[in-house]
């Protein structure tokens, strides 16, 4: 249950205690947005039997009728509305809202964090909401100038180049240094300015010098390819070892499969 409230009901949106590092102007924003909210949104739903009025009225959610006597959720600053009980949910998360707490917007419930998110951004690094006039939006979320930086060395990366790695911007330098990978075919590493290739698990830097069949010699990148022993190979005749030009052509094996070629990532 605790962990769920500091979920749906984090503190930090409401109390400027739990953000130490807000500018003044930043906290009578805070302050403001967070009084608008207690008042003109916030409830907790009353958990009653339907009442005989109220019998064969739908659930507000899922539109299932509710029976006089059936357990119901009644929202009263959504008017005589009942919902069931499991139904009485996050319309964003679709969690069920610890202790009945809601935020309501345009007739639908919501927890607190993802109705505060209505209105403002949230910063992906420090779980505040931004009320700064600028933010830093990357990889579909949004930062604070501060502390949109990398996750291994800090350095500030507004307006530089970085990398994703498990979620959090890193740098080139420490990516290149902590997280690239060796090329299978050069020995050098695969930088964050590289493309690489990726089969079973190593990888190659993806031009047509490295990604390339290991007897002729031909590039790779899109085609199709089979492995054996950590090789690669463009057809079963070259992974036998056989010439080319001498050999009789035949058609793809069901053990081929196509590389997967992409910008470097961690992730991928």
């Amino acid at each position: 249950r605790a962990r769920a409230l500091l979920q749906q009901l984090p503190p930090q949106d409401c109390d400027e205690r739990y953000c130490p590092g807000l500018a003044e102007e930043e906290r009578r924003q805070l302050r403001a947005f967070s009084a608008r909210r207690r008042r003109e949104a916030l409830g907790q739903g009353l958990a009653c039997p339907v009442p005989g009025p109220c019998h064969g009225c739908p659930c507000k959610k899922c539109g299932r009728r509710l029976n006089k006597g059936d357990p119901g959720i009644l929202a009263s600053q959504l008017g005589d509305q009942f919902w069931h009980p499991s139904c009485f949910s996050c319309h964003f998360c679709h969690q069920p809202l610890v202790d009945l707490i809601y935020f309501q917007q345009d007739g639908r419930i919501y927890c607190g964090r993802h109705h505060a998110e209505l209105f403002r951004p949230r910063c992906a690094s420090c779980d505040q909401l931004i009320f700064m006039e600028e933010c830093i939006e990357a990889e579909g979320r949004r930062w604070h100038l501060e502390h949109f930086c990398c996750l291994e060395c800090e350095v500030p990366l507004r307006g530089q180049r970085y990398v994703m790695r498990s979620g959090r911007p890193c740098c080139r330098a420490c990516f290149d240094s902590l997280f690239a990978e060796p090329c299978q075919a050069c020995g050098d590493l695969i930088g964050a300015d590289s493309e690489e290739a990726t089969h079973q698990g190593l990888h190659w830097h993806a031009r047509a010098s490295c990604f390339c069949c290991s007897l002729c010699r031909k590039p790779l990148r899109g085609q199709p390819l089979t492995s054996r022993r950590g090789r690669l190979f463009c057809s079963e005749t070259c992974s036998l070892g056989r010439d080319v030009s001498s050999a009789t052509s035949s058609a793809s094996s069901d053990s081929f499969d196509s590389a997967f070629a992409s910008a470097p990532s961690p992730d991928s």
